[in-house]
């Protein structure tokens, strides 16, 4: 029998004995090239046979995949939901605050593991920064911004296949800032905007204070928002914007295949409805090239281009920014009369960073140990977990998500972590209209260590007493 043939039957009968679950990546060409002692090519013909079997789907930039059977692909988590008036704040507040103690572990952290940032090369740019500055900059980098760090963001996109006009970028307070700008300049109180479920609840906070009214549609875990869904709520509501994450999504972790966001942007342009996409985590994919955002697809020109430099670089500069396109005007007057201006001395440490070269060379570093770590603390869960909870298989990024069979209250083990000694954040944080309450968010950036393996070990023993059945 061919080299690639004996393979092909050995990874067959792993998937057939459930080694390999639908939906799961199988070792990439490299691992198996190892492992078996076989030549790239050889692996390649292995797998692509099993990919004209049906049995394995490739993904661009990621890798081949285990295709189920169509009975058991991934369905949507849940029902559209017209949550209408959306009261997210308080909870957030609660959670974020009991999750600051330092002596926790921050398994409930908003933020990769800050040992994993360059934070003495920043330091030594800040004061380079400070000792150069021009008096006037305070004047002339008011909104949009600086224009040396508008021209480098504009570089890097351009760099991945997507032109943008430095003078369509607006420099932010961070994304959060960009993102209820970008949802401002598209709204007025009372009107109806979409969003994920589960979603980040970023986006729930600016629906609350802008006093919008939310309707959540549920995704397809793996895939992305459920566009069948999506359309019937933007035939039976005057829709007039949707938040959305197609790279890395919160708190999910996977990336819309290219097809989806195409489809997903067309949808759009059919009903005339803009969209605020949040593509903070887009530096952080785990395969071998950036995903692009939809904006990509966007042939109307009504796509709000979000992200930051918090979640890869710089989480205590608050820097971000939105590629506004026609909204430019509009958001900028917006953010005068509201923050002023971004922080002067961030901007351009930011700027030196990323024209002094260094940049890339950190997000590979970043993204190696944040694929490693996510690796290591889900495997470790997956055996100390029931088979009734399923995990998340984040393709970037540093979050886990756990689903608990219903009826289980993630809230309880909230509390019940902070007693023992470490954080979680609770499913009722990622929805409006308490979808999600048996879901639970889980930060994978953190360093292996005798007290992380313990807080996972008591969480997993609260969990299987919750599912005695299995």
């Amino acid at each position: 029998m061919p080299l690639y043939r004996d393979l092909a039957e050995r990874l067959r009968t792993q998937i057939e004995a459930g080694v390999w679950q639908p939906g799961e990546r199988i070792p990439s060409i490299r691992q198996s090239c190892q492992a078996h002692r076989l030549s790239p090519m050889t692996v390649l013909q292995a797998y692509q046979l099993l990919e004209s079997q049906g049995l394995l789907q490739a993904r661009p930039q990621s890798g081949y995949y285990v295709k189920g059977s169509p009975a058991r692909q991934p369905t949507a988590m849940g029902v559209t939901r017209y949550t209408g008036a959306v009261d997210i704040n308080d909870l957030v507040f609660e959670v974020l605050q009991a999750s600051k103690a330092r002596n926790l572990v921050p398994l409930g952290m908003a933020v990769a593991d800050p040992h994993l940032f360059p934070l003495p090369r920043l330091g030594r740019l800040l004061a380079s920064c400070m000792r150069s500055l021009d008096p006037f900059s305070t004047v002339t980098d008011l909104p949009p911004g600086n224009e040396a760090l508008r021209r480098a963001i504009a570089q890097r996109y351009a760099r991945h296949g997507l032109p943008v006009d430095p003078g369509e970028i607006i420099i932010t307070t961070g994304a959060m800032e960009a993102l209820s700008l970008s949802l401002q300049a598209l709204t007025e109180p009372g009107d109806w905007v979409v969003v994920e479920s589960p979603t980040f609840y970023g986006a729930l906070q600016a629906i609350e204070r802008l006093k919008l009214r939310a309707v959540e549609i549920p995704v397809i875990p793996g895939v992305g928002i459920c566009l069948s869904r999506l359309e019937a709520a933007l035939r039976d509501r005057p829709i007039k914007a949707c938040w959305l994450m197609a790279n890395v999504q919160h708190p999910l972790g996977h990336t819309q295949r290219d097809e989806h966001k195409a489809a997903l942007m067309a949808l759009l342009a059919r009903y005339r409805v803009p969209v605020v996409e949040d593509d903070v985590y887009g530096e952080l994919y785990f395969g071998r090239e950036r995903p692009l955002p939809l904006k990509a697809w966007d042939k109307a020109g009504t796509s709000l281009l979000c992200s930051s430099f918090s979640k890869c670089v710089a989480p205590g500069f608050r820097v971000g920014w939105v590629v506004a396109g026609q909204y430019a005007p509009r958001i900028e007057r917006l953010q005068l009369i509201s923050t002023l201006a971004t922080n002067v001395p961030s901007q351009l440490a930011l700027a030196a960073l990323l024209t002094q070269g260094g940049y890339d060379a950190h997000l590979r570093r970043l993204r190696t140990t944040l694929a490693r770590r996510m690796s290591q603390m889900r495997s470790a869960l997956l055996a100390l977990l029931p088979e009734s909870v399923t995990l998340s298989q984040p393709e970037g990024g540093f979050f886990l998500w756990l689903t608990l069979p219903p009826g289980c209250d993630t809230r309880a083990l909230h509390r019940q972590a902070l007693a023992a000694g470490f954080s979680l954040a609770p499913g009722a944080l990622f929805s409006g209209g308490g979808e999600h309450e048996h879901g639970l968010r889980l930060n994978a950036s953190l360093p292996w260590s005798p007290e992380l393996e313990q807080a996972l070990s008591t969480l997993a023993g609260w969990i299987r007493a919750l599912c005695p059945q299995t």
